[in-house]
């Protein structure tokens, strides 16, 4: 296909850089142009890895799209995922790109809506543009009978849920079928997205089942002989901000149909059904369209551009002068719209009274943190707090801050803090590249992150029993207050835990007792429990105290 062809480009270029929508893709890339023969390095916004031994850069790159560099030319570009630029969130960086790169060939991968758009930007840049169309080389077949009962579910079948109560109601379902069957959401930490992948794609696996949500749209390579969209609605992003429940996209149910019976799996054709036969109409109409045309790319103001503004304005806050820049901003509206900026503006106001240079506080405000985790949150507001101290975040500040060790999870609550947990980590990596002085200790975080990813792997793969337990009464140990006799257990239970070893020497000599964690109610909040639940959760937690 398409992606395939820009790459074996890549590869034979002198030098290139392959832009990615998603870590994993970048992932995938890299390891395969290195075992090609390729020397390539690695970029995404938590790791730098370097192909060659002496750690000196690599003419090949494979990066996530935002940390793509502007400013170093290469032979062949590839931005994959191109109609990505019409994104409310991330479309600046996939416009950065197109525009930025200074590259002798860009391959630029994607939907045909984008076409138009594409042209349009490269004849304002004086650039000749040649439209390659690929087919796709397999069927796909629509049927016209859903599946409707979980009991009729088959080998090869992929279930789509667009809400986690969705995700564990079905995975549970199965389960007391006797039916196998591998979770994938987009919360999850990469490295348990690969795991589940590889557990369903194994042949000699008993697991023959997945239950995911839309992240198997793009970056994963799956044997799905069918798709079956429990639903066809979703919490949708509006342009104006807002959230709202909305059948899928056009473009959403193509992409996600189109996983089926893909090219070089063991499924030669491809099915794609709904659960309700009364969704099957509209299913079928949706998969006869051609996505819209995309009309506009999404920009975001640089550093540069907002310290103007503060310059003259010096008593403005971060979120103000965002405010500002879109109110006087002037933009060719038939090409060009401003992202949305609710998670730069939410940042920026969770860290306003916290004194810091701007350009420190813009840059904070640029990392990844998931604002529905109250945890995360709260955590990265005491990093700032630390940062603007001018005292080095440790991983000894970070135990007593998450409470490392960890258990497995006992519960869906513990599985969620881990989740979180991981997402903290993930933000120091992401930090320690733009502050190193600041996170000194990138490696030993490194290392406890895919350890903690294996323990989330873990009960991802029990996530049934884990449901069964907050149903039954078990308290989530993220849900009890600790006490000291009750860390100390809980320290000898992880030493004696056989998947969380560490070298003894990498390790701080002390550790400290954790703080508090989240209140239920925060927990609770953050989660999409099933029905039922949350009540049992809230009941047994007060009868518990």
């Amino acid at each position: 296909g398409k992606t395939y062809h820009a790459l074996e480009r890549y590869m034979s270029a002198q030098s290139g850089v392959y832009c990615s929508p998603l870590k994993l893709l970048a992932v995938e890339v890299a390891n395969k142009c290195n075992a090609r023969g390729t020397p390539c390095d690695l970029v995404t916004g938590e790791e730098r890895k370097y192909a060659r031994e002496d750690e000196e850069p690599s003419s090949h790159v494979s990066c996530t799209v935002e940390m793509t560099d502007c400013n170093k030319v290469y032979e062949v570009a590839v931005i994959d995922e191109i109609q990505m630029l019409k994104d409310y969130q991330r479309g600046w960086a996939w416009t950065r790109a197109l525009l930025g790169i200074p590259a002798h060939e860009v391959h630029v991968c994607g939907e045909a809506a984008a076409i138009d758009l594409v042209r349009e930007m490269m004849i304002s840049t004086g650039d000749e543009m040649d439209v390659r169309t690929y087919k796709r080389l397999t069927n796909l077949i629509k049927d016209e009978k859903a599946v409707e009962r979980l009991e009729d579910i088959q080998p090869g079948d992929c279930i789509v849920c667009f809400n986690k109560k969705d995700i564990y109601s079905v995975s549970r379902g199965l389960e007391k079928l006797g039916i196998e069957n591998a979770v994938i959401y987009g919360s999850l930490p990469p490295g348990t997205k690969l795991a589940m992948a590889a557990k369903f794609n194994d042949p000699s696996d008993t697991c023959k089942v997945l239950v995911a949500t839309d992240a198997v749209g793009m970056g994963l390579n799956l044997n799905i002989r069918r798709i079956v969209f429990y639903s066809l609605t979703k919490l949708q992003l509006k342009d104006n901000g807002e959230k709202e429940m909305e059948v899928i996209s056009v473009s959403q149910a193509l992409q996600i149909a189109g996983r089926a019976g893909r090219y070089n799996t063991q499924w030669e054709t491809g099915h794609v059904t709904c659960f309700k036969q009364e969704e099957i109409p509209l299913m079928q109409d949706l998969l006869s369209k051609s996505p819209d045309d995309i009309l506009q790319a999404g920009l975001h103001p640089t550093f540069d551009q907002i310290e103007t503004y503060a310059y003259h304005l010096p008593h403005a806050s971060l979120s103000n002068l965002v405010d500002i820049f879109i109110s006087l901003s002037t933009l060719d509206d038939s090409t060009y719209n401003l992202c949305q900026f609710d998670d730069f503006k939410f940042i920026a106001d969770m860290i306003e009274h916290i004194k810091l240079p701007l350009k420190a506080k813009y840059t904070l405000c640029c990392a990844p943190i998931n604002r529905r985790m109250p945890f995360v949150c709260t955590m990265f507001l005491k990093i700032a707090r630390q940062f603007s101290r001018g005292e080095l975040i440790t991983f000894d500040w970070m135990c007593h801050q998450v409470g490392w060790p960890f258990s497995p999870p006992d519960t869906i609550l513990d599985l969620i803090q881990l989740e979180a947990v991981h997402d903290v980590f993930d933000v120091y990596l992401w930090l320690s590249y733009r502050f190193p002085d600041m996170f000194p200790d990138v490696e030993i975080v490194r290392s406890v992150s895919t350890e903690l990813d294996l323990v989330i792997e873990e009960g991802v793969a029990n996530i049934v029993q884990l449901l069964k337990n907050a149903d039954s009464g078990v308290t989530s140990s993220a849900a009890r207050v600790p006490d000291e006799d009750a860390f100390e257990a809980k320290n000898r239970k992880n030493k004696n835990h056989k998947r969380w070893q560490h070298d003894k020497n990498a390790l701080p000599e002390k550790q400290q007792d954790p703080p508090q964690p989240p209140s239920l109610d925060e927990l609770l909040s953050a989660a999409e429990l099933p029905d039922g639940v949350q009540s049992k959760i809230k009941v047994h937690h007060d009868f518990t105290k």
